[in-house]
Order: structure tokens, then C-alpha cells, then sequence
């Protein structure tokens, strides 16, 4: 069971590292472009598994619609941000958006995981960790991102 265990982390970290090495731009100027979460931390697994967008719809509705609005359209006042409403997320940051699923994923997956907290004196809402506090699973945040993908279609 040890080695089962540990043979599937060495595993997950491959994958992990193949994702980051897909995501990361060639020009490492383009990098410091892509908007990026405040809190520190890494990708999960839910950047590398197969999400369900029609699952991803239900949970955004009862985790995020609160924060982000209807089908992610923002909108919502954020008193103590630096502008003042939580960014939408249809559509979302264009530096987030790519043509090449996994890199779209991997960047929103960084902000699901890890969270993040507005730019201002004292913004009202942060984005919390779902994933590193474990309040949704790697296969639901893989769902949710599907979901957000399919509200913005890569150009």
C-alpha cells in the first residue's frame, strides 16, 4: 500500500510539473503578463483531470455566483478593493484565456487552489482556497473550471 500510495504521488507530481511546463510561456516577459493569484502556492490535480461543465454550472451557482454574479458576468461591489467590484469572470482576465485547454485550466486552477486577495486597503471579499482548504474536491474544481471555460471561448 506504501508503494501504491507513493508511486501515485510521484505520479501526480510528474503530471503536475508537465502541466506547469505546458502553461509556462516561452517568453518569460509574457509570464509576468498573466494575472496571477495573490496567496502563494501551486497547481492541484483539478488542472489535470477531464472537468464536467454541466456539473461545474451547479456548483458555480451555489459556491461563486454570490461573488462573481450570474453565469459569472460580475458586477459585484467590492468596498476596499482597489476597483471597487470582484472581477467577473465572463469574461475573464484575456491574459487567462489560451487556445490550449490545459494552459487555460492551469490558470484558473491557480486561483481555485490557492485563492486570492484584491489589490486595496481592505477589500470586503477575497477569493478563498477551495482547494487547499479542501472546501471542494480536485474533481469539482476540475468541473468548475470546465464551466468557466465555457464561457469563454478561446479566440
Amino acid at each position: 500500500m506504501k508503494i501504491r500510495r507513493a508511486l501515485w504521488t510521484f505520479c501526480g507530481s510528474l503530471a503536475a510539473a508537465a502541466l506547469l511546463m505546458c502553461a509556462i510561456p516561452a517568453n518569460p516577459a509574457a509570464a509576468e503578463q498573466i494575472a496571477r493569484p495573490s496567496n502563494p502556492g501551486g497547481p492541484g490535480a483539478a488542472a489535470t483531470l477531464t472537468g464536467n461543465a454541466k456539473a461545474g454550472a451547479k456548483i458555480f451557482a451555489d459556491k461563486c455566483m454570490a461573488c462573481h454574479g450570474a453565469e459569472g458576468k460580475g458586477g459585484v461591489p467590492n468596498p476596499g478593493s482597489t476597483d471597487g467590484t470582484v472581477p467577473p469572470l465572463n469574461p475573464i482576465d484575456s491574459t487567462m484565456v489560451s487556445k490550449n485547454y490545459k494552459v487555460f485550466a492551469y490558470n484558473i486552477d491557480l486561483f481555485l487552489q490557492n485563492g486570492s486577495v484584491p489589490d486595496g486597503p481592505h477589500p470586503a471579499i477575497s477569493m478563498p482556497p477551495w482547494g487547499a482548504d479542501k472546501m471542494l474536491t480536485q474533481q469539482q474544481l476540475a468541473d468548475v473550471i470546465a464551466y468557466v471555460i465555457s464561457l469563454n471561448p478561446a479566440k
